[in-house]
């Protein structure tokens, strides 16, 4: 598929197409051999792995953001993610909100989605900082490697720097590796060449003593991070959980904030609801 793509360019729709072909075949040997994937990307390395909440867009407002993050750590979930990056004053308002809907316990991540300026995250950082954020995503473009390793240099003691979720190759993940750009690998397997380039990050973060992190699309990410070392936990993203449970069987539920594949379905262990899904036909 690579080689049939190289005047395209494997990048952005075309290596989202070649994931979909990767993780459908894993799922079809899975189907065909009576195992559930999990097994076949190389076996359990734990039962279950840690979720965290995402969601807290920034069009939400604040009563919203407050009930959607306290909501999750009410269903166990020891941590939850919001967005920032689009208004540096109201990132503050809401993340402090954000805090005192969760509680001094659960820990609070931020995702700027690569929205401020290297000067900028700096002086962000050190503001969220006051709130208990864990957790700065993207807090500068993805591309920009200089700015990442500035940020994961200079971030306040107690608070990692993630990105990773556009690395369409493994290659993009080795040279955030290397440049020591980030305190946390994060892949995406409808993204990075499907489950086969997600367990090939997996060898990156174990290599370069990295913990890695799954980027959405939990039913699908729940089988390679119960199975890979560096694996710390998977993104309970609110609008894939929401699709995933209505369109699908098998779909994975939440137990104590943790997620964990279901051993008796073989492949992905996921059955597409026809009936449930006509009302969305076009």
């Amino acid at each position: 598929m690579h080689h049939s793509v190289r005047n395209l360019g494997a990048t952005g729709v075309v290596a989202m197409a070649i994931s979909s072909v990767d993780n459908a075949l894993w799922d079809l040997k899975g189907r065909l051999l009576g195992q559930p994937v999990v097994q076949l990307l190389g076996g359990m390395a734990r039962d279950a792995i840690e979720a965290y909440g995402s969601g807290g867009f920034t069009s939400e407002n604040v009563q919203q953001l407050q009930s959607q993050l306290a909501g999750w750590v009410a269903q166990g979930l020891r941590r939850v993610k919001m967005k920032v990056g689009r208004d540096s004053d109201d990132d503050l308002v809401r993340v402090n909100a954000a805090r005192q809907a969760i509680g001094p316990h659960a820990e609070l991540f931020v995702d700027a989605n690569g929205g401020y300026a290297r000067k900028q995250a700096l002086q962000m950082a050190e503001r969220f900082a006051r709130f208990g954020v864990t957790w700065f995503e993207e807090p500068v473009h993805g591309d920009d490697t200089d700015g990442m390793r500035l940020l994961r240099d200079r971030c306040p003691a107690g608070m990692v720097v993630a990105a990773g979720e556009y690395a369409w190759a493994p290659a993009d993940l080795l040279r955030l590796a290397e440049a020591r750009a980030v305190d946390v690998l994060q892949a995406d397997a409808t993204r990075c060449a499907g489950l086969t380039g997600f367990m090939r990050a997996a060898a990156l973060a174990e290599a370069f003593n990295l913990p890695l992190s799954s980027h959405c699309a939990p039913a699908l990410h729940v089988h390679a991070c119960c199975c890979a070392n560096r694996a710390v936990h998977l993104e309970w993203f609110h609008d894939h959980v929401r699709i995933e449970q209505a369109l699908f069987d098998g779909a994975p539920r939440l137990v104590d904030g943790r997620v964990a594949p279901d051993l008796s379905r073989p492949g992905l262990g996921l059955e597409f609801k026809e009936a449930d899904a006509k009302e969305y036909a076009l």
